[in-house]
């Protein structure tokens, strides 16, 4: 340890002459502490947020889509240079387009998927949200959303009549399952039949619009989007959900971005009372400079006198504020402290995801700001003249 380091212990410990000191180092240490506290919560539930409705878009659909603008005729020989690609679990056929559904006299739009439902499974997580029923579409089967059930007044068992442009006249089905995705849009406006139902409805007699695909990294796409693009060629459009949902996407990271700017304002504010404690330091302290100048102590060692000490304060808060920053997280995440409203956001607790990487950012980043509120006390201690200093003492 540095003699620098010991007198700047000495004079954060010690008893100053006027309280209000001891008592604004308190506030600093204080103020710090809530402030790295409140930015590790508040980005922990942002990020479980963004986890949370990230796996619901990777639920409903696929990883990645071959599409091409007029449809494609399934070939398994496609389907294997698919699967065969590095990275790539599985793949299946889809057929989508737009209908009307009717029932019990009240019309909507909708998105009908058709799909093979036994490599569906494997691509999406169908089996897992299907909440009344099963995949098994049978003959005439659909599985449609909980939103448009409730609203439609629908249950397992029930006739609809789906009308799509290529069949005025429509097609009679039963609902054989309803499913529960957690994105509204899906399960308001998504209804899923067999492939082959699907060819009748949109009168597309062997033709499919696309291929569904599975990878074993959801984040790690765009090397498998590359290397399918030079396989299949340019009249394949490949797309990943990422790209599907790019706009969303770069509206959480910027909130998230703007939400640790403002909060850390709050860390900034804390770091102000660091730097009034240092110059009501230096004031009391100055016949000690003057007396350590004396004896030889150098501009750049008085300086690092009180940078230490406001460094020691900001380490102080940032340690204490990390540390309640991760209990609460842990209590939120384990305890039911704050009830959501499920039929808004389809779960009832706070979603809560503490990333290393972002502990780290508020961490440094608060010792940065601890730090650069120390330089101007310091720089002015470090001016102090000695005999000026010691002159009425």
């Amino acid at each position: 340890m540095g003699w620098q380091l010991f007198v700047a212990l000495r004079y954060l410990t010690s008893k100053h002459k006027e309280k209000f000191i001891s008592i604004i180092s308190f506030i600093s240490v204080l103020g710090v502490a809530v402030g790295v506290a409140a930015l590790i919560v508040v980005i922990a539930v942002m990020s479980g947020f963004d986890n949370d409705l990230k796996e619901k878009m990777i639920g409903t659909n696929a990883h990645m889509m071959v599409e091409t603008d007029y449809g494609m005729k399934p070939s398994e020989k496609m389907l294997s240079i698919i699967t065969e690609t590095p990275h790539v679990l599985a793949a299946s056929f889809y057929l989508h387009g737009q209908a009307l559904i009717r029932s019990n006299g009240n019309v909507t739009g909708v998105i009908v998927k058709g799909i093979d439902p036994i490599r569906e499974e494997s691509v999406s997580k169908i089996k897992t949200y299907i909440k009344k029923g099963t995949v098994d579409f049978g003959e005439d089967g659909v599985i449609i959303g909980s939103e448009l059930a409730s609203r439609l007044k629908l249950k397992l068992g029930d006739t609809v009549s789906l009308v799509s442009q290529s069949d005025i006249n429509g097609g009679r089905f039963k609902v054989t399952g309803i499913f529960t995705s957690g994105m509204y849009e899906y399960d308001m406006n998504l209804i899923y039949t067999g492939i082959g139902k699907a060819q009748e409805l949109f009168a597309a007699p062997n033709l499919v619009s696309g291929i569904s695909i599975k990878a074993d990294d959801a984040f790690n796409v765009f090397s498998i989007k590359k290397e399918l693009i030079e396989k299949l060629g340019p009249e394949f459009t490949v797309r990943t959900w990422m790209d599907m949902n790019r706009n969303l996407i770069a509206a959480l990271k910027l909130e998230k971005t703007v939400m640790f700017l403002i909060l850390t304002l709050i860390v900034i504010v804390a770091c102000l009372n660091i730097a009034s404690t240092l110059i009501m330091t230096v004031l009391e302290k100055t016949k000690d400079i003057g007396i350590l100048k004396s004896i030889g102590a150098s501009n750049d060692n008085i300086m690092a006198i009180f940078a230490f000490e406001g460094a020691l304060i900001g380490s102080l808060g940032t340690a204490l504020g990390t540390a309640l920053g991760m209990i609460l997280c842990w209590c939120l995440k384990t305890y039911k402290f704050i009830n959501l409203p499920q039929e808004i956001y389809y779960i009832d607790r706070l979603p809560v995801k503490l990333e290393l990487q972002d502990v780290s950012l508020i961490v440094v980043s608060s010792l940065i700001i601890s730090l650069v509120a120390t330089i101007y006390p310091a720089y002015k201690a470090s001016k102090l003249d000695p005999t000026e200093a010691l002159r009425y003492e």
